[in-house]
């Protein structure tokens, strides 16, 4: 278990709720690693960082879906909003492999937005900090324990 695993337990465990940490082959993009974890794409917690008015936040969304900026920045009451680049992942996912951050903001000192799409499954599953590792757990206890706000955000994907 890598060191962002390790502390996501700790953190889940702390708060009380219940949550299952399980392997899976390697993958690299949401909609893999959903396939790859047995798990349909509307309940793979995709994160996508982004920056609103130069903060970090998370937007959380199912693995099919992209994320719509300008409804995001609304719903951050921004007023401006832009993609995190990837070496700005390290700086503030240190613990995490690139790509592999959970959904976690209240770990990382960030505001966390969840698309309803993503609000309205029973069941969330996300990555545990590596593309081989994530965690299962009931939306309600992660909505309990993260508190993050909820609005309509994602988009599908322009082909």
């Amino acid at each position: 278990m890598n060191r962002a695993t390790a502390a996501i337990e700790e953190f889940l465990r702390h708060a009380g709720v219940n949550f299952q940490i399980f392997p899976h082959p390697p993958a690299f993009t949401a909609q893999e690693e959903a396939a790859k974890a047995h798990v349909p794409g509307r309940d793979w917690a995709k994160v996508v960082i982004c920056f609103a008015d130069r903060q970090p936040i998370e937007a959380v969304l199912p693995a099919p879906y992209v994320v719509n900026l300008e409804e995001l920045r609304k719903l951050a009451h921004a007023g401006e909003i832009r993609l995190a680049s990837e070496h700005e992942f390290k700086s503030l996912f240190p613990d995490c492999e690139p790509g592999a951050m959970p959904p976690l903001g209240p770990l990382y000192q960030q505001a966390v937005f969840v698309d309803e799409r993503l609000a309205a499954e029973p069941e969330i599953v996300f990555d545990a900090g590596s593309h081989s590792q994530a965690v299962r757990m009931r939306y309600a206890d992660y909505a309990a324990v993260v508190r993050p706000i909820i609005g309509t955000f994602s988009q599908v994907p322009m082909h």
